[in-house]
């Protein structure tokens, strides 16, 4: 069965995004006053699995090697089924 993902990948709240800050800023002098900016990454991936349980495994695996540092980022899965 096929599965599509969306991977969320976020840094951990106790890590400084200087990117993020780099964007506010920017926004704050475009007179869009916001709070606070965080900068992560998505990521789509169709995978082949047996079951959704599988996929989520493959997911969770591939997230922790490659997709995100898991010392300073958070990762969300979203797994929808293809017909």
């Amino acid at each position: 069965m096929k599965y599509q993902a969306r991977i969320f990948v976020t840094l951990r709240p106790s890590v400084l995004d200087p990117a993020g800050t780099a964007v506010q800023s920017a926004l704050k002098q475009m007179d869009y006053h916001v709070d606070s900016v965080r900068i992560g990454k998505y990521v789509e991936i169709v995978l082949d699995a047996d079951n959704e349980a599988e996929a989520s495994q493959k997911l969770d695996e591939a997230a922790d090697k490659l997709l995100a540092n898991p010392v300073i980022e958070n990762y969300r899965v979203e797994l929808t089924p293809i017909a």
